[in-house]
């Protein structure tokens, strides 16, 4: 069966046909987040940091890296993403030990990646562009790493899923002449909104199970493509996500935390409780509050996909005895226990990486 092997210094993530779906945490990238992307501009990483550790805690078996901030000051990508990616890599390898997946457009930001990544990163990505299979297939051999393959050529992105099945099958073919195996190509099939396109999640669902059978390759896909412009795109997305590892997907680059409520609804939604006449009890914190009246939590949390992905994992028997949906449904430890074994937790001590 295919094995597609992410490691990091000490730990490895493993894609394959008979292994939990694989979930690479997509938050840290600039790309639609204005103010990311000023933080990383002013120097400021302390919203990387925040998310690399939320990330993990929430489930992400893999941290997708993006550095694509186009400066004010110096709107060149080629001089300003490598320095960049270098200094989020190494950051949030101090933070966490999990793989890496090394994600960018800019050759030189993807080799400075590859670089400084320590153990075996999956790099994001290669299309089926002739110039783009050009510069990425070399740094793919060089590395030796794995690398996700998108079904878009010098064409641009096909609504017909023949033609993504062979966009896909001629960069696998390309690979092969550089030595790389299929097992190191996760292909991404394009996931058009449904909103949009009524077939996309049929087109999807057929792409993938053909990609496995007939190209042999591991398959993921931005997740949240499927809902974009629709109403509850949660909803969407978690009865998405397990259509899609039952047709044989085996990963996403998704959001895997729930994001936590904002302090703007959390005022609005006192007022209003405080104008019905509520009387609340005296020092309720934002948390409890939050609780009580079902807005979800002040703090970063897995996702409700998080749970469709666990539940899914253990419908299709990828989660023996059911240990791991066992665990993630356990009830937070009291503060002062280890979650694991019950023991009182010393005080102080170095800061563990998450």
């Amino acid at each position: 069966m295919t094995r597609t092997v992410v490691e990091s210094k000490t730990k490895t993530a493993v894609i394959g046909f008979d292994e939990p779906f694989c979930v690479i945490g997509e938050r840290i990238n600039p790309t639609g987040r204005k103010k990311l992307a000023a933080e990383l501009e002013a120097g400021d990483f302390s919203t990387v940091e925040r998310d690399a550790v939320a990330q993990v805690a929430a489930g992400a078996n893999i941290l997708d890296i993006n550095a694509g901030v186009v400066y004010n000051s110096n709107p060149n990508p080629n001089e300003t993403e490598p320095p960049l990616m270098t200094k989020i890599v190494q950051m949030v390898q101090a933070l966490v030990d999990i793989p890496l997946c090394i994600d960018s457009s800019v050759p030189g930001a993807l080799e400075a990646g590859l670089a400084t990544a320590e153990g075996r990163p999956l790099l994001n990505s290669v299309t089926g562009e002739e110039e783009r299979m050009e510069l990425v297939l070399p740094l793919v051999k060089k590395y030796n790493v794995p690398v996700v393959a998108i079904s878009n050529d010098d064409t641009g992105i096909s609504e017909d899923p023949d033609v993504r099945f062979a966009v896909a099958k001629k960069i696998v073919e390309r690979a092969a002449d550089f030595g790389i195996p299929a097992h190191d190509i996760v292909v991404d099939p394009l996931v058009m909104p449904i909103g949009a396109m009524a077939t996309a999640g049929q087109q999807v669902f057929a792409l993938v199970r053909r990609l496995r059978e007939e190209l042999g390759v591991n398959t993921t896909c931005g997740a949240s493509n499927v809902s974009f412009g629709l109403p509850n795109r949660h909803g969407i997305n978690n009865a998405f996500l397990p259509m899609a590892m039952g047709a044989g997907m085996t990963s996403a680059i998704m959001n895997p935390c729930a994001l936590p409520v904002a302090a703007s609804k959390i005022a609005e939604k006192r007022a209003e409780v405080e104008a019905a006449g509520i009387v609340l009890p005296e020092g309720m914190d934002d948390e409890a509050f939050c609780q009580l009246f079902g807005l979800g939590s002040t703090l970063f949390r897995p996702g409700s996909e998080m749970t469709a992905i666990r539940a899914a994992n253990l419908l299709t028997n990828n989660d023996p005895h059911g240990g791991a949906w066992i665990r993630f449904n356990k009830p937070p430890a009291a503060p002062g226990e280890e979650a694991a074994g019950g023991r009182r937790g010393r005080a102080g001590g170095r800061r563990r990486r998450a």
